[in-house]
Protein backbone atom coordinates (compact mmCIF):
# COMPACT_ATOMS: atom_id res chain seq x y z
CA UNK A 1 0.00 0.00 0.00
CA UNK A 2 1.47 3.34 -0.45
CA UNK A 3 2.45 6.05 2.33
CA UNK A 4 -1.11 8.11 1.17
CA UNK A 5 -4.38 7.48 -0.33
CA UNK A 6 -6.89 10.43 -1.29
CA UNK A 7 -10.40 9.70 -0.80
CA UNK A 8 -9.57 7.35 2.36
CA UNK A 9 -12.31 8.13 5.38
CA UNK A 10 -11.56 5.22 7.16
CA UNK A 11 -8.27 3.71 9.26
CA UNK A 12 -5.44 2.52 6.22
CA UNK A 13 -5.13 -0.74 8.28
CA UNK A 14 -8.75 -1.27 7.33
CA UNK A 15 -7.85 -1.79 3.95
CA UNK A 16 -4.90 -3.72 4.63
CA UNK A 17 -7.43 -6.01 6.38
CA UNK A 18 -9.74 -6.26 3.64
CA UNK A 19 -6.87 -7.33 0.77
CA UNK A 20 -5.66 -10.09 3.51
CA UNK A 21 -9.03 -11.41 4.09
CA UNK A 22 -11.21 -10.32 0.93
CA UNK A 23 -15.33 -10.83 1.25
CA UNK A 24 -16.39 -14.55 0.19
CA UNK A 25 -15.74 -15.47 -3.13
CA UNK A 26 -13.79 -12.66 -4.18
CA UNK A 27 -10.21 -12.09 -5.00
CA UNK A 28 -8.44 -8.78 -3.51
CA UNK A 29 -5.74 -7.09 -6.08
CA UNK A 30 -2.91 -4.33 -5.63
CA UNK A 31 -2.10 -2.97 -8.37
CA UNK A 32 1.35 -1.61 -10.02
CA UNK A 33 0.26 2.30 -8.68
CA UNK A 34 -0.59 0.57 -5.24
CA UNK A 35 -3.87 1.10 -6.09
CA UNK A 36 -6.78 -1.44 -4.20
CA UNK A 37 -9.04 -3.69 -6.67
CA UNK A 38 -10.85 -6.69 -6.11
CA UNK A 39 -12.42 -9.49 -8.52
CA UNK A 40 -15.72 -10.88 -8.50
CA UNK A 41 -18.93 -12.21 -9.90
CA UNK A 42 -21.12 -9.76 -10.58
CA UNK A 43 -24.63 -9.49 -11.07
CA UNK A 44 -25.20 -7.23 -13.69
CA UNK A 45 -28.50 -6.38 -12.51
CA UNK A 46 -27.98 -5.78 -8.72
CA UNK A 47 -27.99 -1.92 -9.07
CA UNK A 48 -30.63 -2.08 -11.44
CA UNK A 49 -34.14 -0.46 -10.60
CA UNK A 50 -37.33 -2.59 -10.84
CA UNK A 51 -38.83 -1.98 -14.07
CA UNK A 52 -35.43 -3.07 -15.92
CA UNK A 53 -34.70 -5.85 -13.78
CA UNK A 54 -38.66 -6.87 -13.92
CA UNK A 55 -37.88 -6.74 -18.12
CA UNK A 56 -34.67 -8.46 -18.05
CA UNK A 57 -35.95 -11.70 -15.90
CA UNK A 58 -38.78 -11.74 -17.45
CA UNK A 59 -37.19 -12.56 -21.37
CA UNK A 60 -37.73 -16.17 -22.86
CA UNK A 61 -35.32 -18.79 -21.25
CA UNK A 62 -33.99 -16.39 -18.75
CA UNK A 63 -33.13 -19.28 -16.72
CA UNK A 64 -30.48 -20.32 -18.82
CA UNK A 65 -28.74 -17.15 -20.12
CA UNK A 66 -29.33 -15.27 -17.07
CA UNK A 67 -25.80 -16.85 -15.85
CA UNK A 68 -24.01 -14.61 -18.27
CA UNK A 69 -25.26 -11.67 -16.57
CA UNK A 70 -23.00 -12.56 -13.59
CA UNK A 71 -19.07 -11.70 -15.41
CA UNK A 72 -15.92 -11.90 -13.67
CA UNK A 73 -15.79 -8.25 -12.69
CA UNK A 74 -12.69 -6.08 -11.55
CA UNK A 75 -13.87 -3.37 -9.31
CA UNK A 76 -10.86 -0.17 -8.64
CA UNK A 77 -11.44 0.26 -5.25
CA UNK A 78 -12.79 -1.93 -2.12
CA UNK A 79 -15.89 -2.73 -0.26
CA UNK A 80 -14.67 -1.49 2.96
CA UNK A 81 -14.34 2.08 1.89
CA UNK A 82 -16.94 4.94 0.99
CA UNK A 83 -14.79 5.50 -1.61
CA UNK A 84 -12.36 4.55 -4.43
CA UNK A 85 -9.04 5.00 -3.03
CA UNK A 86 -6.26 6.36 -5.00
CA UNK A 87 -2.67 7.23 -4.19
CA UNK A 88 -2.30 10.34 -3.43
CA UNK A 89 0.87 11.38 -5.98
CA UNK A 90 -0.42 9.51 -8.98
CA UNK A 91 -1.67 11.37 -12.12
CA UNK A 92 -5.17 10.54 -13.22
CA UNK A 93 -4.16 9.73 -16.70
CA UNK A 94 -1.63 7.07 -15.60
CA UNK A 95 -3.97 5.51 -13.46
CA UNK A 96 -6.70 4.90 -16.24
CA UNK A 97 -3.81 4.17 -18.49
CA UNK A 98 -2.97 1.22 -16.00
CA UNK A 99 -6.33 -0.05 -15.55
CA UNK A 100 -6.51 -0.16 -19.45
CA UNK A 101 -3.55 -2.00 -19.66
CA UNK A 102 -4.42 -4.79 -16.55
CA UNK A 103 -7.85 -5.18 -15.57
CA UNK A 104 -9.75 -4.02 -18.48
CA UNK A 105 -8.29 -6.72 -20.88
CA UNK A 106 -8.41 -9.36 -18.16
CA UNK A 107 -12.06 -8.86 -17.45
CA UNK A 108 -15.11 -8.34 -19.59
CA UNK A 109 -16.01 -5.71 -16.90
CA UNK A 110 -13.78 -2.97 -15.36
CA UNK A 111 -15.43 -0.97 -12.54
CA UNK A 112 -13.95 1.97 -10.97
CA UNK A 113 -16.42 2.36 -7.97
CA UNK A 114 -17.32 5.03 -6.12
CA UNK A 115 -15.51 8.14 -7.71
CA UNK A 116 -16.37 10.98 -5.01
CA UNK A 117 -17.58 14.43 -6.68
CA UNK A 118 -17.14 17.34 -4.90
CA UNK A 119 -17.43 15.26 -1.35
CA UNK A 120 -17.77 17.77 2.05
CA UNK A 121 -15.98 15.06 3.54
CA UNK A 122 -12.85 15.67 1.82
CA UNK A 123 -10.31 17.98 0.81
CA UNK A 124 -10.03 20.39 -2.27
CA UNK A 125 -6.81 18.29 -3.57
CA UNK A 126 -8.88 14.73 -2.89
CA UNK A 127 -11.86 16.48 -5.05
CA UNK A 128 -9.78 17.80 -7.87
CA UNK A 129 -7.71 14.42 -8.24
CA UNK A 130 -11.15 12.74 -8.09
CA UNK A 131 -12.55 14.86 -10.84
CA UNK A 132 -9.49 14.53 -13.31
CA UNK A 133 -9.98 10.49 -12.73
CA UNK A 134 -13.45 10.59 -13.56
CA UNK A 135 -12.79 13.05 -16.65
CA UNK A 136 -9.97 10.43 -17.69
CA UNK A 137 -12.16 7.27 -17.41
CA UNK A 138 -14.46 9.28 -19.61
CA UNK A 139 -11.70 10.23 -22.32
CA UNK A 140 -10.74 6.67 -22.16
CA UNK A 141 -14.19 5.15 -23.29
CA UNK A 142 -15.92 4.68 -19.62
CA UNK A 143 -19.56 5.31 -19.17
CA UNK A 144 -19.93 7.39 -16.16
CA UNK A 145 -22.81 6.06 -13.62
CA UNK A 146 -24.40 7.86 -10.57
CA UNK A 147 -23.67 6.24 -7.35
CA UNK A 148 -24.96 5.47 -3.98
CA UNK A 149 -25.91 8.46 -1.40
CA UNK A 150 -23.66 8.67 1.22
CA UNK A 151 -25.64 9.78 4.49
CA UNK A 152 -23.38 12.28 6.82
CA UNK A 153 -24.45 14.38 9.71
CA UNK A 154 -22.44 17.67 9.95
CA UNK A 155 -22.19 18.24 14.01
CA UNK A 156 -23.07 21.75 14.08
CA UNK A 157 -25.72 21.33 16.90
CA UNK A 158 -25.00 21.53 20.81
CA UNK A 159 -26.93 17.95 22.05
CA UNK A 160 -29.27 15.45 20.74
CA UNK A 161 -32.28 17.30 21.42
CA UNK A 162 -31.26 20.06 19.39
CA UNK A 163 -30.16 17.87 16.78
CA UNK A 164 -34.17 16.75 17.06
CA UNK A 165 -35.38 20.40 17.19
CA UNK A 166 -34.41 20.46 13.55
CA UNK A 167 -36.85 17.85 12.44
CA UNK A 168 -40.90 17.99 11.70
CA UNK A 169 -42.83 17.88 15.09
CA UNK A 170 -44.38 14.54 13.35
CA UNK A 171 -40.76 13.21 12.77
CA UNK A 172 -39.58 14.62 16.71
CA UNK A 173 -42.87 12.59 18.30
CA UNK A 174 -42.00 9.11 16.13
CA UNK A 175 -38.35 9.50 16.96
CA UNK A 176 -38.65 10.13 20.37
CA UNK A 177 -41.49 7.26 20.69
CA UNK A 178 -38.79 4.63 19.51
CA UNK A 179 -35.82 5.87 21.73
CA UNK A 180 -37.75 4.65 24.55
CA UNK A 181 -36.46 1.28 24.20
CA UNK A 182 -32.96 2.41 24.95
CA UNK A 183 -34.31 2.72 28.94
CA UNK A 184 -34.14 -1.27 29.02
CA UNK A 185 -30.92 -1.74 27.25
CA UNK A 186 -27.43 -1.31 28.51
CA UNK A 187 -24.91 -0.23 26.27
CA UNK A 188 -21.45 -0.62 26.34
CA UNK A 189 -18.49 1.40 24.23
CA UNK A 190 -15.91 -1.48 23.86
CA UNK A 191 -12.40 -0.79 21.84
CA UNK A 192 -11.42 -3.09 18.82
CA UNK A 193 -8.23 -4.79 20.26
CA UNK A 194 -9.96 -5.21 24.00
CA UNK A 195 -9.14 -8.35 25.73
CA UNK A 196 -13.13 -8.85 25.48
CA UNK A 197 -12.91 -10.07 21.69
CA UNK A 198 -9.85 -12.47 22.26
CA UNK A 199 -12.55 -14.84 23.34
CA UNK A 200 -13.71 -16.62 19.83
CA UNK A 201 -16.95 -17.75 21.26
CA UNK A 202 -17.60 -13.64 21.65
CA UNK A 203 -16.26 -13.32 18.17
CA UNK A 204 -18.48 -16.47 16.73
CA UNK A 205 -21.43 -14.65 18.52
CA UNK A 206 -20.59 -11.05 16.77
CA UNK A 207 -20.32 -12.53 13.58
CA UNK A 208 -23.50 -14.48 13.41
CA UNK A 209 -25.36 -11.15 14.47
CA UNK A 210 -23.45 -9.82 11.15
CA UNK A 211 -24.68 -13.00 8.89
CA UNK A 212 -28.31 -12.39 10.33
CA UNK A 213 -27.84 -8.47 8.93
CA UNK A 214 -26.76 -9.78 5.62
CA UNK A 215 -29.26 -12.54 4.90
CA UNK A 216 -32.26 -9.96 5.61
CA UNK A 217 -29.97 -7.09 3.14
CA UNK A 218 -32.02 -6.29 -0.72
CA UNK A 219 -28.66 -6.21 -1.82
CA UNK A 220 -25.98 -9.54 -1.15
CA UNK A 221 -22.86 -8.20 -2.71
CA UNK A 222 -19.94 -8.51 -0.53
CA UNK A 223 -20.13 -10.89 2.32
CA UNK A 224 -17.39 -10.62 4.84
CA UNK A 225 -15.23 -13.70 5.93
CA UNK A 226 -14.96 -14.76 10.12
CA UNK A 227 -11.49 -13.59 9.28
CA UNK A 228 -11.70 -10.20 8.28
CA UNK A 229 -13.55 -9.93 11.43
CA UNK A 230 -11.13 -11.64 13.71
CA UNK A 231 -8.54 -9.51 12.74
CA UNK A 232 -10.95 -6.14 12.83
CA UNK A 233 -11.82 -7.25 16.34
CA UNK A 234 -8.59 -7.72 17.78
CA UNK A 235 -6.80 -4.42 16.27
CA UNK A 236 -6.39 -1.84 19.22
CA UNK A 237 -4.03 0.64 16.06
CA UNK A 238 -7.59 1.04 14.15
CA UNK A 239 -9.05 2.98 17.09
CA UNK A 240 -12.69 1.80 16.17
CA UNK A 241 -15.09 1.38 18.85
CA UNK A 242 -18.04 -1.40 19.41
CA UNK A 243 -20.94 -0.06 20.82
CA UNK A 244 -23.07 -3.64 21.84
CA UNK A 245 -26.39 -3.22 22.93
CA UNK A 246 -27.70 -5.97 25.55
CA UNK A 247 -31.20 -6.59 26.36
CA UNK A 248 -31.46 -8.84 30.00
CA UNK A 249 -27.60 -9.78 29.47
CA UNK A 250 -27.70 -11.10 26.32
CA UNK A 251 -26.13 -9.24 22.98
CA UNK A 252 -29.24 -8.18 20.93
CA UNK A 253 -26.87 -6.01 18.45
CA UNK A 254 -23.18 -4.32 17.68
CA UNK A 255 -22.18 -1.31 15.87
CA UNK A 256 -18.69 -0.98 14.81
CA UNK A 257 -17.44 2.97 14.31
CA UNK A 258 -13.97 4.39 13.96
CA UNK A 259 -12.81 7.64 14.59
CA UNK A 260 -10.70 9.13 12.16
CA UNK A 261 -9.47 12.64 12.38
CA UNK A 262 -12.32 14.59 13.27
CA UNK A 263 -15.28 12.10 11.57
CA UNK A 264 -16.88 8.59 13.06
CA UNK A 265 -16.98 6.86 10.59
CA UNK A 266 -19.93 4.01 11.23
CA UNK A 267 -19.07 0.85 9.39
CA UNK A 268 -20.61 -2.45 10.50
CA UNK A 269 -24.02 -3.73 12.18
CA UNK A 270 -24.53 -7.27 14.03
CA UNK A 271 -28.81 -7.61 14.78
CA UNK A 272 -30.91 -10.03 16.26
CA UNK A 273 -33.72 -10.43 15.02
CA UNK A 274 -36.41 -10.39 15.62
CA UNK A 275 -35.23 -8.26 18.85
CA UNK A 276 -33.42 -5.72 17.19
CA UNK A 277 -36.42 -4.66 15.63
CA UNK A 278 -38.47 -4.96 18.78
CA UNK A 279 -36.09 -2.56 20.55
CA UNK A 280 -35.86 -0.10 17.45
CA UNK A 281 -32.00 -0.72 17.12
CA UNK A 282 -31.99 1.36 14.46
CA UNK A 283 -33.09 4.48 15.90
CA UNK A 284 -31.29 3.79 19.07
CA UNK A 285 -27.91 3.33 17.51
CA UNK A 286 -28.57 6.27 15.39
CA UNK A 287 -28.82 8.83 18.30
CA UNK A 288 -26.43 6.96 20.64
CA UNK A 289 -23.39 7.46 17.72
CA UNK A 290 -24.67 11.17 17.75
CA UNK A 291 -24.08 11.66 21.37
CA UNK A 292 -20.79 9.77 21.07
CA UNK A 293 -19.25 12.09 18.29
CA UNK A 294 -20.61 14.77 20.30
CA UNK A 295 -19.19 13.47 23.61
CA UNK A 296 -15.82 13.42 21.37
CA UNK A 297 -15.78 16.67 20.22
CA UNK A 298 -15.98 15.26 16.55
CA UNK A 299 -16.64 17.25 13.32
CA UNK A 300 -19.41 14.60 11.70
CA UNK A 301 -20.54 11.68 11.23
CA UNK A 302 -20.54 9.52 8.28
CA UNK A 303 -23.24 6.81 8.30
CA UNK A 304 -23.03 4.89 5.36
CA UNK A 305 -24.65 4.30 1.57
CA UNK A 306 -27.25 1.60 2.58
CA UNK A 307 -31.19 2.79 3.29
CA UNK A 308 -31.28 6.43 2.26
CA UNK A 309 -34.97 7.24 2.99
CA UNK A 310 -34.52 5.93 6.77
CA UNK A 311 -31.43 8.04 7.02
CA UNK A 312 -33.22 10.67 5.18
CA UNK A 313 -36.12 10.55 7.78
CA UNK A 314 -33.46 10.85 10.83
CA UNK A 315 -31.73 14.03 9.51
CA UNK A 316 -28.82 13.19 7.14
CA UNK A 317 -27.44 14.61 4.28
CA UNK A 318 -26.10 13.11 1.02
CA UNK A 319 -23.28 13.46 -0.99
CA UNK A 320 -23.09 10.96 -4.08
CA UNK A 321 -20.35 9.44 -6.13
CA UNK A 322 -20.02 8.11 -9.29
CA UNK A 323 -18.94 4.57 -10.99
CA UNK A 324 -16.67 4.62 -14.30
CA UNK A 325 -17.74 1.38 -15.85
CA UNK A 326 -15.98 0.12 -18.84
CA UNK A 327 -17.57 -3.46 -20.59
CA UNK A 328 -14.60 -4.51 -22.82
CA UNK A 329 -17.62 -4.99 -25.37
CA UNK A 330 -18.16 -2.24 -27.73
CA UNK A 331 -22.35 -3.14 -27.82
CA UNK A 332 -22.40 -3.21 -24.27
CA UNK A 333 -20.68 -0.13 -24.14
CA UNK A 334 -23.34 1.64 -26.49
CA UNK A 335 -26.29 -0.55 -24.29
CA UNK A 336 -24.80 1.12 -21.01
CA UNK A 337 -25.15 4.94 -22.28
CA UNK A 338 -28.89 4.45 -23.17
CA UNK A 339 -29.91 2.20 -20.36
CA UNK A 340 -27.38 3.93 -17.90
CA UNK A 341 -30.35 5.89 -15.92
CA UNK A 342 -31.96 2.49 -15.17
CA UNK A 343 -28.67 1.81 -12.73
CA UNK A 344 -28.86 5.06 -10.65
CA UNK A 345 -31.85 4.26 -8.22
CA UNK A 346 -30.44 6.41 -5.43
CA UNK A 347 -29.92 9.16 -7.22
CA UNK A 348 -33.45 9.06 -8.87
CA UNK A 349 -34.98 8.56 -4.95
CA UNK A 350 -32.98 11.62 -4.03
CA UNK A 351 -33.93 13.86 -7.05
CA UNK A 352 -37.88 12.90 -6.17
CA UNK A 353 -37.70 12.97 -2.59
CA UNK A 354 -40.49 14.47 -0.84
CA UNK A 355 -40.01 16.05 2.49
CA UNK A 356 -43.29 15.56 3.67
CA UNK A 357 -43.74 11.96 2.96
CA UNK A 358 -44.94 9.74 5.51
CA UNK A 359 -42.35 8.22 7.59
CA UNK A 360 -41.23 5.01 6.32
CA UNK A 361 -40.75 1.91 7.79
CA UNK A 362 -37.47 0.46 9.25
CA UNK A 363 -35.13 -1.27 7.67
CA UNK A 364 -35.79 -4.95 8.36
Amino acid sequence: MPDAYRNLLEPPALVRHFLAHPPSGFAALSLASGTPAFVAHFDLLTTADDALRRRVTGLPLYDLWGRLLRPRTCFVGTTVSEYALFPAAADADTLVAEWLAGPARAHPFLIVKDIPQQSPLLDQASNAQARAVADACERAGFVLLEGQALAWVPLDFESTDDYLARLSASRRKDIRRKLRARAGLQIDEIPTGDAFFADAAVRDEFYALYLQVFAQSEIHFDRLTREFFDAVLQDGALDGIVFVYRDAGRVIGWNLCFVVGDALVDKYIGFDYPAARERNLYFVSWMHNLDYALRRDLCCYVAGWTDPEIKAYLGARFTFTRHAVRPRSRLLRAALRRLGGHFESDRAWADAKDAQRRPPDEPA
